[in-house]
């Protein structure tokens, strides 16, 4: 019944094939031929967020390098070896007012009996929903979009929908366990579009909206570049670019 947004989506995106139920279930056995078309994204990969962050800092600070964890900003003007990269999310807000959250929600679910090998994207007009496996039969469930900052709690409907459209996938996740639910707040922009901006005596890196680990890398680079050598970043504000130097 949901052709229409099928095709939306394949309009609005590259880098795929079409496939059909069959080869879904070549794929997904334990989608079988429950779906009769999809998308199929066979250069995508994903990762899984914490393990990530757990083995980047491990690579960090192996080779020296101190990480802090503090929500109160860095005084640039405190006898700092260097410049003040910001890239705190929403904790900068009082010093970038454009600057807003976009509440996002999702469940973290155990079902050892269903198995998927690769992020499953379920497309439907009133609840989107992804599907990503963690391993050992653990999959996370996300995600809503809300213009609103976080509250710290989800929302019984968020809960409801979420459960729904993963049973309406496979009804095996209908014996599931729910092991985890998470509630936060999106740092973004106006435009969505991430920012690198100086103000203040310090460089921000801010505004990835729901693309933070995707994006992080690109947008480390760029800072990297600016700071070293006084390039112009590709997200660097217009009206800062003007007087932006390398610090």
């Amino acid at each position: 019944r949901d052709r229409a947004e099928l095709r939306r989506f394949a309009r609005r995106t590259e880098g795929f094939r079409e496939v059909s139920g069959l080869e879904i279930a070549a794929l997904e056995p334990d989608l079988d031929t429950r779906f009769p078309a999809g998308l199929f994204f066979e250069e995508e990969a994903h990762l899984s967020p914490r393990a990530a962050l757990a083995a980047l800092t491990r690579f960090l600070s192996g080779r020296g390098v101190m990480i802090e964890r503090a929500e109160a900003p860095a005084d640039p003007a405190a006898g700092h070896p260097g410049p003040v990269v910001d890239a705190r999310g929403l904790a900068a807000a009082p010093l970038l007012p454009d600057l807003r959250g976009v509440k996002g929600e999702m469940l973290v679910l155990r079902a050892p009996d269903l198995a998927l090998s690769r992020p499953i994207r379920l497309l439907h007009p009133r609840i989107p929903l992804y599907i990503v496996p963690r391993g050992d039969g653990v999959f996370m469930l996300g995600a809503t979009m809300i213009e609103a900052a976080a509250a710290p709690r989800i929302t019984v409907r968020a809960t409801l929908e979420m459960l729904s459209a993963a049973y309406a996938l496979h009804p095996g996740f209908g014996e599931a366990e729910i092991l985890e639910t998470g509630v936060d707040a999106r740092p973004a922009f106006p435009d969505n579009l991430p920012r690198i901006r100086r103000a203040g005596g310090r460089v921000h890196v801010n505004g990835l909206h729901r693309h933070g680990y995707l994006l992080a890398p690109a947008l480390a680079r760029q800072a990297a570049d600016h700071l070293l050598d006084g390039a112009i970043p590709e997200f660097m504000d217009k009206e800062e670019s003007a007087d932006a130097h390398p610090a």
